[in-house]
């Protein structure tokens, strides 16, 4: 039995319900904060996890239960880090993130260290959990002459963040992290000036058939549209929970059983290639990924652009 874990506050007892259906091993989830705090559960019961797109290193170390197969933070914010520097020439970074948010600053941290070695200076700051209003940061970023305005921020404070920089006339480029990577941000800097670059997973146009199937199925499907953002626009975390169902069945195939130690035991040996590229694990769990894709927002058109593959190097 198969079951995919969505976001939700209360992880642990999410995951305990999950187990309670005895399912052979759980796909999820997509952040790194929930993935941690049900990750004892399913450590108790024996059960797998394979993580979609939690990015912290702290989701599989030390867990031979948990496995990933997106990218981690650190090869993130080096990958930022080193596209600010070389790509778009920037010499001096802002970055903002909420306090006290392990993934915020997380990124903050990676970014920093790689973007000062490659010679350039940083400014930092923390905004209050729920704060709405960030013209002050916005501010900050634009008088002290910053080049780009690092935000590894959730969707629902960086869409304001895009929205109130737009009105400001700030000439940085923002750069955003894989929670960018979502349709509403994308509407947020639709018909502005504002130039918004993220990292992601995957990039509309890497699997045509994949692209193909997808967007039939949103366009036949109006509660799918909706969710969607009321467009047919492929997201990175589509891509990566297709492929991450998939592994899983390769999985549960080499354990030829649907025992979850036995499924535990055969992951680490799968390997698959998927739309988002070769996936296998390394003695951590840890997906080997040496690239990521770097996106731009068309505001015109209201569409992701591919830009480049960015590495980590």
């Amino acid at each position: 039995m198969l079951i995919t874990v969505l976001t939700s506050q209360k992880a642990p007892a999410a995951a305990a319900v999950l187990v309670g259906k005895n399912v052979a091993i759980v796909l999820g989830s997509y952040g790194s904060g929930v993935s941690i705090a049900a990750s004892e559960t399913f450590k108790n019961a024996g059960v797998a996890a394979m993580g979609i797109t939690c990015t912290n290193p702290n989701v599989t170390a030390g867990n031979d239960h948990y496995f990933r197969i997106c990218f981690l933070d650190p090869f993130q914010g080096t990958v930022l880090a080193n596209f600010a520097a070389k790509e778009l020439g920037a010499k001096k970074a802002y970055c903002l993130g909420e306090l006290g948010n392990e993934y915020d600053q997380g990124l903050i941290s990676y970014f920093t260290e790689a973007f000062k070695a490659a010679g350039g200076t940083v400014i930092s700051d923390s905004f209050p959990t729920n704060n709405s209003d960030f013209t002050t940061y916005i501010n900050k970023a634009k008088s002290e002459g910053c080049d780009v305005f690092f935000c590894p921020v959730s969707i629902a404070y960086s869409t304001q963040i895009v929205a109130q920089a737009a009105t400001k006339d700030v000439s940085f480029a923002i750069l955003g992290s894989d929670t960018l990577d979502d349709n509403m941000v994308l509407d947020a800097a639709k018909g502005t000036d504002i130039k918004l670059y993220v990292s992601t997973f995957y990039a509309e146009g890497g699997n045509a058939d994949f692209d193909a199937g997808i967007k039939e199925y949103i366009n036949t499907n109006a509660d799918a549209k909706t969710a969607n953002g009321g467009n047919d626009t492929i997201s990175a975390v589509t891509a990566m929970g297709y492929d991450a169902y998939f592994v899983a069945i390769e999985a549960i195939k080499a354990a030829n059983s649907t025992d979850p130690g036995a499924i535990k035991t055969a992951l680490p040996t799968v390997k698959y290639t998927g739309v988002s590229g070769d996936i296998a694990f390394d003695d951590i769990g840890d997906a080997k990924r040496d690239t990521a894709y770097i996106k731009t927002a068309d505001n015109d058109n209201a569409a992701w652009k591919f830009v480049t593959q960015q590495s980590a190097k």
